[in-house]
């Protein structure tokens, strides 16, 4: 049997036992009570985000790195309770993000990328756009990459950082937009009648808008034609259908009015050198 001296055992509680139990649970207290009170922040946060014109994918994200960076926070000052040196760990954290941040650099961009469509919007689910060098209409917005599918019926997936880096044109982010249409006539044609033809074809085209006025004017002298700039305004819906239907409109009424098309000619002189 061991002797336990009562003395040393109070000494060693006195000087262990309760100063790390005390340490301990101020630090579980800490750690859960800063747990709920991340939680709280994050679903307020989250709540307020909700009511704004924010997208879902973006909300969810803030809200779940939010609670996230909280979250470290009260884990460091639960361990900065226990003695532990939080600097050490700050920068163990920090050197393990930059490793992992170099080994996932281009997932890195694309995220970063993602995240910057997803706060300022060039374009949003339904639209047509012109991305990456690929056309088409918008699926879906991801973290890391853009879902769209083409007019045939395509599934094209982009990495976000490609669409970040290049041009965005978003064809349908207007109500209205402009088809521009060029027809050529003969210069033997006159284009007063042509003229008439054309803005008969518009007005009876109910789909036209009236305001902008429709521009039609003689917009080149071309090498073998004279080409007729036709501009009219529509609803962006109805892009597509109108410009088929006025072009096969506009070349019918061409044919009932005698006014020609002309193919590309050009004029060759031959000169007989004369005799010696």
């Amino acid at each position: 049997m061991f002797d336990i001296d009562k003395a040393e055992l109070l000494a060693f509680y006195t000087k262990f036992i309760e100063p790390w139990s005390v340490k301990i649970l101020i630090a579980l207290v800490i750690f859960i009570i800063g747990q709920l009170i991340a939680k709280i922040i994050a679903g307020v946060l989250g709540k307020v985000l909700r009511h704004t014109k924010l997208d879902k994918i973006l909300v969810e994200f803030i809200q779940s790195l939010v609670n996230a960076l909280l979250l470290i926070f009260v884990i460091v000052a639960a361990l900065d309770q226990l003695g532990v040196n939080t600097n050490s760990v700050i920068a163990v954290l920090g050197a393990a993000g930059l490793a992992i941040g170099l080994a996932l650099q281009g997932s890195l961009q694309n995220f970063a990328a993602g995240f910057m469509l997803l706060i300022f919007r060039p374009f949003k689910g339904g639209d047509f756009v012109e991305a990456a060098g690929t056309a088409g209409v918008i699926e879906k917005i991801g973290i890391f990459s853009t879902t769209l599918h083409t007019g045939d019926n395509k599934e094209v997936i982009i990495p976000n950082s490609a669409i970040y880096s290049s041009n965005i044109v978003n064809y349908s982010k207007r109500p209205t937009r402009r088809i521009d249409m060029i027809f050529s006539i003969g210069y033997e044609d006159d284009i007063r009648t042509a003229r008439d033809v054309i803005a008969s074809i518009l007005k009876d085209e109910p789909r036209i808008l009236p305001e902008p006025a429709p521009l039609i004017a003689v917009g080149e002298l071309g090498a073998s034609s004279v080409n007729l700039f036709v501009r009219p305004w529509v609803k962006t819906e109805d892009y597509w259908d109108v410009k088929f239907a006025v072009t096969e409109k506009i070349k019918l009424a061409f044919d009932e009015s005698g006014i020609t098309i002309p193919f590309p000619q050009m004029d060759i002189r031959w000169t007989t050198p004369p005799a010696p």
